[in-house]
């Protein structure tokens, strides 16, 4: 079976599906044969990051109902061999998702080779979002550092510890990492956002990886290519980083100091 990975949080818009392409562009870039799918269904973005939403033809829905093969709603990467998207349907309900066939899908891409299935999920706990977290093996969640979106991912916690396969059968849990996006260090050390060890003493888990404020991961997703190609932007190497880590590297965890200002933009306040 393929290692299934679930991207998800508490609190809609803090990055998911950006972290969920940039995650799967990492791994596939390491050799692994990667799949990604969209479990929003009816609000599908994940086609839009990953610029191939001109050749969605047949969708997740479509597979689980039978009405296309998974080959053939597979969408390759036309920038790495080893990486595939499944998009999510933007006409059907989120009902149309069974754990059933949700099983199906993630067996065959193990079958047929794939090394890791990342599974982006619709945010909150609503019924795409416990499927896209049923199966998984490890959970990476995504949390801006500010009150609602921690105390919000606590609950997902939660979840993942009680409403999972790995739970109801008893044995080792679902293996979880926190990432932390739109981070600001400026504003951490004004007192104006949560740091670091703020959420991992709320949470209780280590940070795989702190993305920086940016706005090169607007940009990005505007163009359908994922922030981590960008390897000179910061949020493109704290992806890449992350990904390291996620594969068993010890890194440092660079982007939480505030950079000291030179004397002149002490003096102008530059």
């Amino acid at each position: 079976m393929a290692e299934v990975i679930v991207v998800t949080s508490g609190k809609g818009g803090v990055g998911k599906t950006t972290t969920s392409a940039s995650l799967a562009m990492g791994l596939a870039k390491r050799g692994k044969k990667v799949a990604v799918i969209d479990f929003d269904v009816g609000l599908r973005n994940l086609d839009l990051i990953m610029g191939c939403e001109r050749r969605v033809v047949y969708d997740f829905v479509n597979v689980i109902q039978g009405e296309c093969t998974l080959k053939q709603a597979l969408i390759k990467d036309k920038r790495i061999d080893t990486l595939f998207v499944l998009a999510a349907s933007q006409t059907r309900d989120k009902d149309a998702l069974t754990k059933e066939g949700v099983e199906r899908v993630l067996k065959e891409l193990g079958d047929d080779g794939f090394d890791i299935v990342i599974c982006d999920s619709p945010a909150g706990i609503e019924k795409g979002a416990a499927l896209a977290m049923y199966f998984a093996d490890r959970a990476v969640v995504v949390v801006n550092p500010e009150v609602s979106s921690v105390r919000d991912s606590d609950r997902i916690l939660g979840l993942l510890s009680s409403k999972t396969r790995r739970a109801e059968q008893g044995g080792a849990g679902v293996e979880q990492h926190l990432l932390l996006t739109r981070y600001n260090p400026e504003r951490v050390a004004n007192g104006d956002m949560m740091g670091v060890n703020d959420v991992k003493e709320i949470l209780g888990l280590e940070v795989i990886g702190v993305v920086p404020e940016s706005e090169g991961v607007l940009t990005a997703s505007n163009s359908g290519v994922p922030v981590i190609l960008d390897e000179a932007s910061a949020a493109g190497q704290a992806y890449a980083d992350a990904v390291a880590r996620l594969c068993g590297e010890t890194l440092p965890m660079r982007f939480t100091q505030a950079q000291k200002k030179g004397f002149l933009s002490r003096m102008f306040g530059g």
